[in-house]
């Protein structure tokens, strides 16, 4: 039996000191599987996509540990199978 192929999706919301909001969008766009898709000031929402959530929890504590990032924290998980969503 072979296990199904899934992707987990993620919402965040990334906290940044205002002085160092551009430098972080940049690092996130160069990230895979990130995209931005609300800012503000000192917010960042983002979504990730990964193979497994090991993936997706690693990304997020790295970020985390960004010159100028407060905080980033996950809001929103699902796993879905790559079969219902056409990949």
């Amino acid at each position: 039996m072979t296990a199904e192929a899934t992707i987990h999706i993620s919402s965040a919301v990334v906290s940044v000191l205002p002085e160092r909001r551009d430098e972080v969008l940049r690092a996130l766009a160069a990230l895979p599987g990130v995209e931005i898709h609300q800012r503000d000031a000192s917010k960042i929402v983002i979504v990730m996509e990964a193979t497994e959530s090991g993936i997706l929890g690693g990304r997020l504590a790295e970020i985390a540990s960004w010159q100028g990032v407060l905080s980033a924290n996950m809001v929103f998980e699902q796993v879905e199978s790559l079969a219902d969503i056409g990949d």
